[in-house]
């Protein structure tokens, strides 16, 4: 695991012995590309995504904390936000774009970190999210940064920008808002999210 900023490179700089099991999953899953190009020469590009989010990811107690807490905020249940964690967050479209261009600008053995730029404290999201359905934290339990987990977490998305166009093009409060409209229509809420 790292603070800060990651490169393309962090599998060859961060010992696996720093890592949570989330981390360690996906190191896993990247050492089995490697090797697969390696032993049978498959071409492949490594993607790394970063808090993707939007319409069409359901909730799950298992899945990403911004469907967690839209999920919970409109059925007025306590959801856990750990203090001092930021993240950056894309929206599903902004992604989706960069992934098609990959076709055209194929390059085997290349890494790409698909992440934005902006770092969002975890709260503050939570806050917007809360504000969007007109609600107040009342139901938020605030927990200090968990252990063993990546207090922030910033790619390096400089080679997805300059190879494949990627782009943060939908503003957060914007992508939050849509997601929120999709949530509600799936899960047979009334009413439509709130101007901020």
């Amino acid at each position: 695991d790292y603070d800060g900023i990651m490169s393309e490179d962090v599998m060859d700089k961060i010992p696996i012995k720093q890592m949570n099991d989330y981390a360690i999953s996906k190191w896993v899953n990247e050492l089995q590309i490697m090797n697969s190009a390696a032993m049978y020469g498959t071409e492949t590009v490594r993607v790394r995504l970063f808090n993707v989010y939007g319409p069409g990811e359901h909730y799950t107690p298992y899945r990403g904390w911004i469907p967690t807490f839209i999920y919970k905020a409109l059925r007025d249940e306590p959801y856990v936000v750990y203090l001092g964690h930021k993240r950056t967050l894309e929206y599903i479209d902004d992604v989706v774009r960069a992934l098609a261009n990959i076709v055209d600008n194929f390059k085997p053995g290349e890494v790409y970190n698909l992440g934005g730029d902006e770092l969002y404290d975890i709260k503050y999201v939570s806050d917007m999210i809360l504000k969007l359905l007109g609600k107040d934290d009342s139901k938020v339990i605030y927990k200090e940064a968990e252990p063993f987990t990546t207090r922030i977490k910033r790619p390096d998305s400089s080679k997805a920008k300059r190879d494949l166009g990627f782009k943060i093009t939908v503003p957060l409060e914007e992508g939050l808002r849509r997601t929120i409209e999709w949530f509600k229509k799936v899960y047979g809420f009334e009413g439509e999210a709130r101007e901020l």
